[in-house]
């Protein structure tokens, strides 16, 4: 998860992935930023791997700065969106061609990323708690969601819905060790 300045707006919902090959902008994303879908070049390139066993085709490209930081310290890059129609828990993903093209380095253990910048070194970081709860609204959208209990086969039961980890008091606590047979 980062923050920075896509365009002239700061987006506080950004995933650094660095195992996608693309950057993804959403069309709601974009309606929100006012930026007119003029500026979309049109492309007809499916991609594969963001829905699951599904292509996509998006509704084009379009070309946008991206800065990491602020006026003390900073990074400026334009980077290349495929624009898509469905909707996504972030407001953008920056895969590796945003690595790429800022050299930057990741650490995952730490959530952090780190480039160069007009005045030394970026460093730019999230909270565990930060990732944890826009993976949590990611497993509650709509579209993701099971269905409906009439759906389900007879004689069989739906699946227990079980309270989020943040209302279970010591999730941690709550391991236990496997128990050696001897």
């Amino acid at each position: 998860m980062a923050d920075l300045i896509i365009g002239t707006k700061w987006l506080t919902m950004v995933l650094m992935d660095g195992g996608s090959g693309l950057n993804i902008l959403y069309t709601e994303t974009l309606d929100t930023m006012g930026i007119d879908r003029a500026r979309i070049r049109p492309t007809t390139e499916p991609f594969h791997g963001i829905v699951s066993g599904k292509q996509v085709v998006p509704l084009g490209q379009i070309d946008l700065p991206i800065t990491f930081r602020d006026l003390s310290n900073y990074r400026i890059e334009t980077l290349t969106f495929e624009v898509v129609r469905f909707h996504g828990t972030y407001h953008a993903i920056l895969g590796c061609p945003c690595y790429v093209k800022f050299i930057a380095v990741p650490n995952y253990a730490y959530l952090k990323l780190k480039m160069s910048g007009s005045c030394g070194v970026i460093t730019i970081g999230t909270s565990f708690q930060r990732a944890y709860e826009c993976k949590s609204s990611a497993v509650n959208t709509p579209w993701q969601s099971s269905p409906p209990k009439s759906s389900w086969p007879l004689g069989r039961r739906s699946p227990k819905k079980y309270p989020t980890p943040s209302r279970r008091p010591g999730l941690l606590s709550q391991w236990r060790a496997p128990r050696r047979s001897s």
